[in-house]
């Protein structure tokens, strides 16, 4: 194995592999009718657009239909980009809700969706060019793909094998695995049997590269920041001046792993 390649590469899989955004503004839209009853449950001209731009915004799943209550109460895009979690907290005490109860909505719809309609709610998903090529010329090579993701693994199976790639159900570790990412990571390089152990990992969230990066014994693990996926513009000039997380773009994840830096 070369040294400029892993033996083990885990990837996220929603802002890394899959784009989810179809499925996000969906599942926030019905929640977000089903708590604030609009008048019409049409989607406003634009909002799906406002709600994508600002996507990078969310770190928790209630706070997606929060964000569509916020654009549909006149706060401008350039105020959530300044002062997001304030906003959110403002809504949540102005409306006498909590993340809690906005949460059970949001998951109670999604489940309810997914039991009665589950192809459609695949459909929402849309992969990022290149990356589905990517994935399915390391199966049968030296360099073990691994995907690390909140979303729940029997759904990223699914999204996968529709699209005629097929893991291993120990290599996609899902929700349901219920521990943090820098956990996972610490236990997969205990179990490797490939020595010695060349760990890289690719995510779109700055803050669990860092928290990966804050782990004494995960200091040999090679973390990059995917510059496609869910992340703003600050969080990217970090990542550059962060000399133990690298950016990755699209173009580089298709090469060699000798071009990624």
């Amino acid at each position: 194995m070369s040294v400029n390649a892993p033996t083990i590469l885990a990837l996220d899989f929603d802002g890394v592999i899959c784009d989810g955004l179809p499925e996000y503004f969906a599942t926030a839209w019905r929640t977000y009718c089903k708590i604030w009853l609009p008048s019409s449950q049409t989607t406003p001209e634009n909002l799906t657009s406002q709600f994508d731009r600002l996507r990078p915004v969310i770190e928790t799943g209630w706070e997606m239909p929060v964000l569509i209550r916020a654009l549909l109460s006149g706060v401008t895009e350039a105020e959530i980009w300044q002062n997001w979690s304030a906003i959110a907290q403002k809504f949540l005490q102005q409306d006498n809700l909590t993340a809690a109860e906005i949460g059970k909505q949001l998951d109670a719809i999604r489940d309810e969706w997914i039991s009665t309609n589950l192809d459609s709610w695949l459909d929402l998903h849309r992969f990022y060019p290149g990356v589905l090529e990517r994935l399915h010329s390391l199966i049968d090579s030296p360099v073990k793909p691994l995907i690390i993701t909140t979303k729940e693994g029997r759904f990223v199976e699914q999204l996968l094998q529709r699209q005629g790639i097929q893991l291993p159900s120990q290599s996609v570790l899902g929700k349901e695995i219920k521990r943090p990412k820098y956990q996972i990571i610490r236990e997969l390089i205990a179990i490797a049997t490939q020595t010695p152990v060349v760990f890289w990992f690719v995510e779109d969230r700055l803050k669990t590269l860092q928290l990966v990066q804050q782990q004494a014994d995960l200091e040999d693990v090679r973390l990059f920041l995917a510059d496609w996926g869910y992340n703003t513009s600050a969080e990217r000039e970090l990542a550059q001046q962060n000399p133990r997380i690298q950016l990755l773009s699209l173009a580089q994840f298709a090469e060699d792993f000798s071009a990624w830096g």
